[in-house]
């Protein structure tokens, strides 16, 4: 037996493994059977438990603002004499690459679309316009801000202290849960625990390749015209695959942290373009009343079931969007925590909220208020395009990025390498956490095998 095959904990890489196969088997032999069940899950849990989604959404928020504020905010993550690994600047890179990912360069662009042509607070698409418009530009803010990096920063905390301040050799949800099932974390329940976690990840990395792979070969059948096949899919996804090989063999500090900081000048560099040579004042006075909207009915869009129509929206986009981040928090916890030796509980805390919500908040106010921009000025159609596309959101993002001057020749090339480092992080990331789930003893400061 290798000595890396040693350090690894078998009884929880498999199972997880084996779950994860076993399912994608049946939904790649069964798509149909498979998505119906899929779907009826889906619409039991959003139905009958909305409440409780849209709740623990706003506990997190409200939880996290009063642990950073508290005096266990000044609680070190570490010894007392341990400084930080990581510049601020990276760390609020890494952060940021890692729980967000390619999905934000996806959505900011198509999602305010949707939104646009959807019944959102009992608002008339079709007769109140401008009022759909501003919602459609707040969303955006909504659920990509505050609340979802206050379910990302929950689980970071405990994991966080219980390597960094107990010093247990274990980067492990299950070690994170000892103060509260104690010497079960070391037996089946500590298992349980772990394997959940490690099914949660594998499924998160599927959700980026089933976004990125698809966007990708749209993007690179643009620039080079040729048909995005199959074929081209496979090409796509073998780039991307030794991308994310060579970055995490490189190691945390060599790999991850360079290219989250590469990540982010390329987005600056995206962002500015779209700013500068898009509708500037229309996308500062945008981001100014979707941010005012969003602070002003905070409370209400937390906690907004629409109980009496049923309309669905809550349920397809809030509560979809807080599950989804609730199975990345433990992906993002762990990670987070890894990478916080040094730091104190608040500058976790507000170091999570404040660069995490920033930061989608300017790729929707830019990027999503140019394509509001598109569509309420008349310039493009942006929805006709998606309806009659298929609801393809390639087709639509692409023909978004067209519409740009020098779209085609500038901003789609380097969308492209963008897109194809924000995967890469996020697949680095999970890599790094899963490799450090299944290996048996790692202490704060140690790289997996």
């Amino acid at each position: 037996m290798s000595e890396v095959s040693k350090k690894i904990d078998h009884s929880l890489m498999w199972p997880g493994v084996i779950v994860t196969g076993i399912i994608g088997l049946l939904l790649s032999l069964f798509p149909e059977s498979g998505r119906a069940v899929v779907d009826t899950l889906f619409a039991i849990l959003t139905h009958n438990f909305k409440w409780l989604f849209l709740m623990f959404g706003l506990f997190c928020v409200l939880f996290l603002v009063w642990l950073g504020l508290s005096r266990w905010g000044n609680i070190k993550l570490g010894a007392p004499d341990d400084t930080p690994e990581f510049s601020t600047y990276t760390w609020a890179a890494m952060i940021f690459c890692a729980g967000i990912g390619i999905a934000i360069v996806y959505w900011a662009f198509i999602e305010p679309v949707y939104y646009l042509n959807s019944g959102m607070l009992h608002v008339d698409p079709d007769t109140q316009k401008g009022l759909i418009g501003e919602l459609a530009g707040m969303y955006g803010q909504f659920h990509w801000g505050i609340t979802p990096w206050a379910i990302y920063a929950l689980p970071t905390f405990p994991i966080a202290y219980a390597i960094h301040v107990k010093k247990i050799p274990a980067l492990r949800l299950s070690a994170a849960c000892r103060g509260i099932i104690g010497n079960r974390a070391d037996g089946p329940l500590g298992k349980l625990i772990d394997i959940v976690v490690i099914f949660a990840m594998i499924g998160g990395i599927g959700t980026s390749l089933g976004l990125a792979v698809p966007l990708g070969t749209a993007l690179i059948s643009e620039i080079t015209g040729l048909p995005p096949s199959f074929s081209l899919q496979i090409i796509v996804l073998i780039v991307w695959t030794a991308l994310f090989t060579v970055t995490v063999w490189a190691g945390l500090k060599k790999g991850i942290a360079r290219l989250a900081d590469l990540n982010t000048y390329i987005a600056y560099f995206l962002l500015l373009y779209v700013f500068i040579i898009g509708p500037t004042t229309f996308i500062l006075n945008n981001w100014c009343n979707s941010l005012g909207l969003m602070f002003s009915d905070f409370f209400k869009l937390s906690l907004w079931t629409d109980p009496i129509t049923n309309g669905g929206f809550p349920e397809c986009w809030t509560v979809f969007y807080w599950a989804w981040w609730v199975a990345y928090a433990p992906m993002v916890g762990l990670f987070v925590a890894r990478i916080s030796k040094g730091r104190t509980i608040r500058q976790v805390v507000f170091g999570e909220l404040v660069f995490g919500s920033l930061g989608c908040w300017i790729f929707f106010a830019i990027w999503g208020g140019y394509a509001i921009n598109l569509q309420t000025s008349g310039a493009l159609d942006v929805y006709t395009i998606l309806k009659e596309s298929g609801w393809s959101n390639n087709v639509t993002i692409v023909a978004i990025l067209n519409a740009m001057p020098g779209g085609k020749y500038i901003f789609i090339p380097v969308f492209t390498i963008l897109c194809s480092i924000f995967l890469a992080t996020t697949l680095n990331s999970a890599a790094y956490t899963l490799s450090s789930q299944v290996t048996i003893n790692l202490s704060g400061d140690e790289e997996p095998p």
